[in-house]
């Protein structure tokens, strides 16, 4: 039988991403850590989460770390997203050492606020319990040889729930367990090239545990590889910014099933580093073993980013085909030093 904490941050999420899955049915979240599964950064959600072959911003620690391996500069940033069920923030930052490659510290924390635990007969307020997902990263990216890059996060992985008052039902519980995300990423003509390709192996590593080794849940691990392809467009005027266009496609894999498979497409159109307008559509099947229920957690994302100097700025938001809940909206700033 699966802890009644771990199932409270399984079906939190699974609310967030799905149609409505019900707190009683134990049997369906196999899957520990589910809230790996939430995208992380404004850019990435506008583009349907089709992010492994994408590079060059510090989101692509939990899409590809091999993609940080190009950044020239550093960047410290604050990805944030505001859900029905909990407000979601990351710290990073991306430090680059030329040719011993680029390294990137990185904080995440998942906050579903306090609940009030009642009695059942009475409906009186007994206790207070605060659940949350911690994640914390350490990354290293390299140029392994000509234009291939390899990136490895090393990943500290947490779930807590802490109560004050009378707990006897929701008692203070906390679950560590580690993890690490692999990824290469190949730039055809460098990094200003036409077609970049990546692929990682995305949350790999040991079992959540919060009571026993017969209820640990293991690491909803993922297979997710993909392309980008960048167009230059026509500019009508020399004084003009350069304009382009990129398309990006994805695939994942349930590393446990690797023939059902989630597809996400994106698309951006750029005015120089001055505007990006994003848009793309991602589709996930199911978050759970065990069950034949299609999440519904389909649908378009728009966005767009704009860059002031060394500041930029990105906005997102999802919109699920058949949800019945307010889809999450996404912000980043990033700063380069």
């Amino acid at each position: 039988m699966r802890s009644r904490c771990s199932l409270l941050a399984s079906t939190a999420f699974a609310l967030l991403l799905s149609s409505p899955v019900h707190a009683q049915n134990a049997n369906v979240a196999e899957d520990g850590a589910i809230f790996l599964l939430v995208p992380v950064g404004g850019r990435a959600a506008a583009l349907g989460q089709a992010a492994v072959a994408d590079f060059g911003s510090s989101e692509q620690v939990f899409w590809n770390p091999a993609g940080l391996a190009s950044m020239r500069r550093g960047e410290v940033a604050v990805h944030h997203s505001q859900t029905f069920v909990s407000s979601n923030t990351a710290l990073s930052a991306v430090i680059p050492t030329g040719s011993l490659g680029t390294i990137a510290f990185t904080a995440y924390l998942v906050d579903f606020g306090s609940q009030s635990v009642r009695q059942v007969s009475d409906g009186g307020v007994t206790g207070l319990f605060s659940p949350k997902n911690i994640e914390l990263l350490g990354t290293y990216a390299t140029r392994v040889v000509g234009d291939l890059s390899f990136g490895v996060n090393y990943k500290l992985i947490q779930f807590r729930q802490d109560c004050s008052g009378d707990c006897a039902q929701f008692p203070s519980i906390t679950g560590t367990t580690h993890g690490v995300d692999l990824g290469l990423q190949y730039g055809v003509g460098g990094d200003d090239g036409p077609l970049r390709i990546g692929v990682a192996l995305l949350h790999a590593g040991f079992k959540l545990q919060l009571e026993n080794s017969d209820q640990a849940d293991p690491l909803p691990t993922r297979l997710q590889y993909g392309i980008a392809y960048k167009l230059q467009l026509p500019v009508p005027d020399s004084t003009m910014q350069p304009l382009d266009a990129r398309f990006l496609i994805d695939v994942q894999n349930d590393w446990d099933d690797l023939a059902s498979y989630d597809v996400r497409v994106g698309v951006e159109l750029g005015y120089g580093d001055l505007i990006r307008l994003r848009s793309g559509y991602a589709s996930v099947n199911k978050l759970f073993e065990n069950t034949d229920e299609e999440t519904g957690a389909r649908g378009p994302s728009v966005g767009i980013g704009v860059q002031l100097g060394r500041v930029s700025v990105d906005f997102s938001r999802i919109f699920f085909d058949s949800a019945n809940f307010d889809e999450p909206v996404y912000i980043g700033i990033r700063a380069d030093f």
